[in-house]
């Protein structure tokens, strides 16, 4: 057992900030009850795990050792199975969970509030989440006009080139000479380079006193999106180089879906992570048909953070994984 000290069993939120985090789930219901919008519950434990190479998700064993499911990493593919099924517009505020992820904005377990509004796309969504983060956040600070920018205007105000069609070797060579420190390991990946530029040199350019809704990524980078062309119909709101949320006009080819999961596992051997057989329940709903839809998922904890003025998740939390 992890040796503790006096005061582990102490909340690293304080009691204010324990209010405020009930203040916005409140809010946050109030948005969607005005909006006409169903709250939803589904499973936390699942039968399939995702196969994104970026998440992992948390395995639960029984008692014999055998695997009883995973910890979902978010309720996506639940949520889309009722909007398949003839459920209206829908939301949920979830305890997600994904393996690996702890630092100063990351903790393992964390709540997120996802939504699906049917017949809008990406950017009627937009501006759904920017209602409901001025609703959250205007009360407690003052929030600048919002900006929108795509991808492609991002990485040519930080880099000085189109991310879309230039080179890997020109997207490395850009990022090396504003200081970017690049890993041997991913100097010939397009993907990961683009993320690290993302992460690293765009994202810290983004205003510390405002919304910003970077939009059209890359086809490469659609996950559950739709594509048009070279870009997928795929958001992420940002509050100055803090990611919020990630939204789709959603995907609803059941045939693209699949591929996009095997392609996710041969990935996935390429990098030596665990494989990961697809949700087929999920694409089951998707052949039955999906609406014409689009979907965000939120941080609310990051949210939360904004509100209090906090630099840690964990000064928003009752209890991170340690005190857990």
């Amino acid at each position: 057992m992890k040796a503790q000290t006096a005061s582990d069993w102490r909340p690293t939120a304080t009691p204010e900030t324990l209010r405020l985090r009930a203040e916005l789930l409140a809010r946050s219901r109030e948005h969607f009850a005005a909006t006409g919008v169903l709250e939803v519950e589904t499973p936390v434990m699942v039968q399939s795990a995702v196969t994104d190479v970026h998440l992992e998700s948390l395995e639960v064993r029984r008692a014999d050792g055998s695997r009883a499911g995973f910890l979902h990493t978010s309720p996506e593919y639940a949520m889309k199975r009722l909007l398949c099924a003839g459920s209206p517009d829908i939301y949920q505020i979830a305890r997600v969970f994904r393996e690996g992820e702890r630092g100063r904005r990351h903790n393992p377990e964390f709540t997120m509030i996802e939504w699906y509004r049917l017949g809008i796309d990406h950017h009627a969504l937009m501006t759904d989440v920017e209602r409901l983060l001025r609703a959250l956040l205007e009360p407690h600070r003052a929030v600048a006009e919002t900006t929108r920018v795509t991808y492609s205007e991002a990485f040519r105000a930080a880099l000085d080139l189109e991310p879309l069609d230039c080179s890997t070797q020109e997207l490395r060579t850009a990022m090396l000479a504003r200081g970017a420190d690049v890993p041997e390991s991913i100097a010939g990946e397009r993907d990961a380079l683009l993320d690290l530029a993302m992460a690293t040199l765009v994202a810290s350019s983004f205003p510390a006193d405002r919304i910003t809704f970077m939009h059209e990524f890359p086809a490469s980078q659609a996950a559950l999106a739709r594509v048009q062309g070279p870009v997928a119909s795929r958001f992420e709101a940002f509050w100055g180089d803090l990611e919020l949320a990630n939204g789709f006009h959603e995907l609803g080819d059941a045939v693209e879906q699949a591929g996009r999961f095997e392609a996710d596992r041969a990935e996935r051997a390429h990098r030596g992570q665990p494989d990961r057989e697809p949700d087929t329940r999920f694409l089951g709903a998707l052949d039955a048909g999906l609406p014409p839809c689009a979907g965000v998922a939120l941080g609310f904890d990051r949210v939360v953070m904004i509100a209090a003025w906090a630099g840690c998740i964990d000064d928003v939390l009752a209890f991170p994984v340690e005190r857990a």
